[in-house]
């Protein structure tokens, strides 16, 4: 399969904020014109086409596999390759953007859905009535929003769940690492205009329920249908 390195990237003199973020945007228009799963070259050859040094190049890299648009793979036959982008785009890129130190924001989203299934099975063994209840108290404000068609408050209401699925946990340690990885992420992510509206509204419809079903088996205390919700939400989106 050919590389996709002679795609023209947006013009190096467009870019606004770091390098990194530049170099990743390079990345994800790279992406879009791909098919997925299409190697779109090796960080050797698409570092020059970014204009970046290594360490920058480094960093946009995890920038764009943090937003769903490509993955990196090594060893024989690696390279970057363009990600399937059928729900995290749809969300991560047409709502939020990050911003700052790339690199520590990109680990804490990878950190953060990686201790997802620890909170969550504390959260179906330590979860009161009274947690239940606030739980769907956040889904009404996740349902408020996707119904007035606001699809950055639908984050921040979604953000609000997972924190509060957070705070059951009896674990000080975990509920602290992880608290402090989401205050990372919520710090450095600003509100976008969405370039995707077509699919958008459908694919909220979709992150809703699965986030209802998720509190519905944590109430039930059903653990194996808690633990594959949230295996679909994390490989589905990581800014939600």
């Amino acid at each position: 399969m050919a590389d996709l390195v002679g795609a023209a990237p947006a013009a190096p003199g467009s870019h606004v904020g770091s390098r990194a973020e530049y170099a990743a945007r390079v990345l994800e228009q790279l992406a879009e014109r791909a098919r997925p799963g299409e190697r779109l070259g090796t960080k050797v050859s698409l570092r020059p086409v970014c204009g970046v040094s290594v360490g920058t190049f480094n960093e946009a890299v995890k920038l764009a596999q943090s937003r769903g648009w490509v993955v990196s793979r090594s060893g024989p036959g690696g390279g970057i390759f363009a990600a399937d982008r059928s729900a995290m785009v749809r969300l991560g890129n047409s709502v939020l953007a990050l911003d700052g130190e790339v690199s520590s924001v990109a680990d804490a989203v990878r950190m953060r859905d990686a201790l997802d299934p620890l909170l969550v099975e504390d959260a179906v063994w330590h979860s009161s009535a009274a947690d239940v209840r606030e739980m769907r108290d956040r889904l009404g404000v996740m349902a408020a929003a996707r119904d007035a068609g606001d699809p950055v408050a639908f984050v921040l209401g979604n953000w609000a769940l997972h924190r509060k699925i957070a705070e059951v946990s009896p674990s000080v340690i975990l509920r602290t690492v992880y608290l402090s990885l989401l205050d990372i992420v919520e710090a450095h992510t600003r509100g976008v205009s969405g370039t995707e509206t077509s699919p958008l509204p459908r694919y909220i419809d979709e992150r809703y329920l699965l986030h209802e079903r998720l509190v519905d088996a944590i109430e039930a205390r059903e653990q194996d249908a808690a633990q594959r919700l949230i295996r679909e939400h994390n490989t589905t989106a990581n800014a939600s």
